[in-house]
């Protein structure tokens, strides 16, 4: 987990990636899809094969961090050649969207059925110090906009 904060630090950006976010859960004890950084169609086969189908595959770039505007995500493939289809489909879609993008890849993820994705966010407000973000993730955190804010230590009273 270190490495990764690191990591990130060192590239001067402020938002963790999805894989990166899940290991840093993982190593917090918060259970999280399976999910696995890859860089060829080939990579994404086994990676699929190895977490089962169907699966979730999204373009993997700091450039890009709201990936289906991007439409950089395809949802419940459910087979070798739909992922073939997918991982090419992103990857043109994600250089249309941004051609100076750094692309690391795609993440390949076990598919969760809808309903149960959210989004948790942190950072360090001048005034008000360490605060959480959270609602609903996905696309819904975009069309939506519901996401509350606390101030950090957060605990039921707080709710």
């Amino acid at each position: 987990m270190a490495e990764i904060l690191a990591s990130v630090k060192k590239e001067g950006r402020r938002e963790l990636l999805e894989h990166e976010a899940k290991s840093v859960l993982t190593a917090w004890g918060i259970p999280v899809n399976r999910t696995e950084l890859v860089r060829t169609k080939e990579e994404a086969l086994e990676a699929a094969n190895s977490i089962g189908y169907p699966v979730n595959v999204k373009i993997c770039s700091p450039d890009i961090l709201h990936k289906s505007d991007a439409r950089g995500v395809k949802v419940g493939i459910n087979s070798g050649e739909e992922l073939k289809h997918a991982f090419d489909e992103i990857m043109e879609n994600a250089r249309a969207y941004r051609s100076d993008a750094r692309i690391l890849g795609v993440t390949v993820s076990e598919y969760v059925p809808p309903a149960r994705e959210v989004i948790v966010g942190g950072m360090k407000d001048p005034t008000f110090g360490p605060t959480l973000m959270f609602g609903l993730g996905g696309v819904w955190v975009e069309v939506l906009r519901d996401v509350s804010f606390r101030v950090a230590p957060v605990s039921y009273t707080h709710l």
